[in-house]
């Protein structure tokens, strides 16, 4: 279905929004980074505390997964969540200024980098997969640094001026953007050439999708993910980039490799995999909670109900 033609109001309010982002980026890489660091403390307190911004929903997500949490603990967390988030939009200004060849290993701490890299750039297609948990953006931008050119699927943000912005950040240092609508043949011939596809694995998928078990509910994920990786035997990597302490500073880990080729249960259908990397996710979750953005719905829906077959009369 062709998108919708934008209203001069919408344009306008685009526009608006676009060049108030910009001047906020614009202040954020003027400041100093231990002024940026004090400043995401103080903001992530009124976010959480004062403007309440989606409390409800943070709240509701870390009881689902931590039912022995305490109240007063839950609280901690979404406040240290938006805390993550602030020093992420803060990384993100900066990090065409501080991530560089000579530097990266100040603040990166790469676990096993030697079999990551090996699998990187193994002469095969692979998917490499994520979650909304840590500085993934990061992660993708580090491995630009070595070289390797990944192909992230994204969905395109609804202002496009904004849109342009990040991509322009995300393809900065090799990684190539393809949009989520529309990009089952992009990412064919990626594999088909043995590329890399990124992608994040915890995007609720609706009824259609694929259910597994996330933090002991059902939880969709994107069906799409599976079928890249078996399709084309394509090696799944997890990765996950945490915060260690401050800004840029973070440990980089392989979660765990499903490589079709090599059999295992893990990779014996589109269910087993999924549930596969899901499982990864929530136990990375699970040493840091508050890298993880609660705020959007992850257990949306129910899994259909199969439907009965019809009886027939007897002949």
């Amino acid at each position: 279905m062709p998108a919708r033609p934008r209203t001069l109001a919408t344009r306008c309010l685009d526009r608006l929004v676009y060049g108030a982002v910009r001047v906020a980026i614009c202040v954020v890489q003027s400041l100093p980074r231990d002024a940026c660091e004090r400043g995401a403390r103080r903001l992530s307190n009124l976010l959480a505390n004062r403007m309440r911004i989606r409390r409800a929903v943070v709240r509701e997500n870390l009881q689902t997964a931590f039912p022995e949490m305490s109240d007063e603990d839950r609280r901690r967390t979404a406040q240290a969540m938006w805390e993550h988030l602030l020093m992420m939009v803060v990384e993100i200004a900066h990090a065409n200024r501080v991530i560089h060849k000579t530097t990266w290993r100040r603040h990166l701490r790469i676990h096993d980098m030697e079999r990551l890299l090996r699998l990187l750039w193994l002469d095969r297609p692979k998917v490499v997969l994520s979650g909304h948990y840590g500085n993934f953006e990061l992660a993708a931008y580090l491995f630009g640094l070595f070289g390797v050119r990944i192909f992230s699927v994204a969905r395109e943000l609804d202002n496009p001026l904004l849109d342009r912005f990040v991509t322009e950040f995300r393809e900065s240092r090799g990684q190539k953007i393809l949009p989520k609508k529309g990009s089952a043949p992009d990412v064919a011939e990626v594999l088909d050439e043995n590329g890399a596809i990124g992608l994040l694995g915890d995007q609720a998928a609706g009824p259609r999708g694929c259910w597994v078990d996330f933090f002991g509910r059902p939880a969709s994920v994107h069906k799409a993910i599976g079928v890249f990786s078996l399709s084309a035997a394509a090696p799944v990597l997890v990765c996950s980039a945490t915060r260690r302490r401050g800004l840029f500073d973070y440990d980089l880990r392989l979660e765990g490799v499903a490589d079709p080729a090599a059999g295992g249960g893990e990779t014996e259908s589109l269910t087993a995999l999924s549930q596969w990397y899901t499982s990864l996710l929530e136990t990375a979750i699970r040493r840091e909670p508050a890298q993880y953005w609660w705020v959007h719905r992850r257990w949306r829906g129910a899994p259909r109900k199969a439907k009965k077959a019809k009886s027939r009369p007897a002949a």
